[in-house]
């Protein structure tokens, strides 16, 4: 059995989280601010552990729903697109200021969650949540350490799945 490689995969009606965001495309066409009702599900694969298991269910879930409870409610920005510029301004009360070419939108920092991303993709808010999700899970003493690797999908419209492999 310590050859074996086995899957653990959680899909939950709880994994969701609402969110707004626009992405570009081609450098130069911005789409209209909006939002998704974003879900998540993550397999995770490894030999089994002393106890039986790959990982233990409820830590998996309990860690995953902590990451995407981060993104619920608020407005994804990505810091690392070449021409989107996203300025946090401290002086006015903590508004978020974000420009593109000629579009500009200021939103109250509260209300925001930057990230170190270059779009706000459904693949690159899956492997954003993947690195987050894999981050807590090996701070986590009950977790195996021979989790060989992580699966993170996120549909932003029924059916609409992206999906990212992470190696441990």
């Amino acid at each position: 059995m310590a050859d074996n490689q086995f899957l653990v995969s959680l899909e939950k009606d709880t994994l969701v989280f609402s969110a707004a965001h626009f992405i570009t495309f081609n450098g130069k066409v911005c789409e209209q601010l909006h939002g998704h009702n974003y879900r998540v599900k993550c397999k995770v694969f490894g030999p089994l552990d002393e106890n039986g298991y790959v990982i233990d269910f409820i830590a998996l879930r309990d860690n995953l729903m902590a990451v995407i409870a981060t993104l619920d409610h608020r407005m994804l920005l990505p810091t690392e697109h070449p021409t989107i510029s996203v300025d946090v301004d401290q002086p006015n009360h903590g508004e978020v200021l974000v420009q593109f070419e000629k579009k500009r939108w200021v939103f109250p920092a509260e209300d925001c969650v930057l990230l170190q991303i270059a779009n706000t993709t459904a693949e690159l808010l899956a492997q954003h949540i993947g690195q987050a999700l894999m981050g807590r899970l090996k701070k986590s003493s009950n977790v195996s350490t021979a989790i060989t690797s992580l699966e993170v999908s996120v549909d932003e419209n029924r059916g609409q799945w992206a999906t990212v492999s992470l190696p441990w």
